[in-house]
């Protein structure tokens, strides 16, 4: 089992920055991937970015050069960040953290509001 808890949301004015995070413990050896989805007002839930182990990492296109994903350890806890720079109101969404490995674990949400 996997728990997962979502950080670091809030609102702010289009061109700003938000740093998210996750904080993933239990059975965190066993997660291969982790990554961070949105899903926008009356929208689906759409990947944003997402990690491997290995350190491969993909973003969707509309936030290549924006946002940065990344990953540490500290003990028996591993923490997905994700910070998100030049934020545009279409960056406004619910955000879900993930994790992958035999089980599929989702965090509860952290809301990001861009607007002025």
């Amino acid at each position: 089992q996997v728990q997962l808890v979502e950080s670091g949301g809030g609102l702010v004015q289009p061109g700003g920055s938000l740093r998210l995070s996750c904080a993933a413990s239990g059975s965190i050896s066993s997660i291969s991937t982790m990554g961070w989805y949105r899903q926008p007002p009356g929208k689906g839930r759409d990947l944003v970015a997402r990690i491997s182990s290995g350190g491969t990492i993909i973003y969707v296109d509309s936030v290549k050069g924006r946002f940065t994903i990344s990953r540490d350890n500290a003990k028996n806890t591993l923490y997905l960040h994700l910070q998100m720079n030049s934020l545009k109101p279409e960056d406004t969404a619910i955000y879900y953290c993930r994790a992958v490995g035999p089980t599929d674990s989702w965090g509860q949400g952290t809301q990001v509001t861009v607007s002025s």
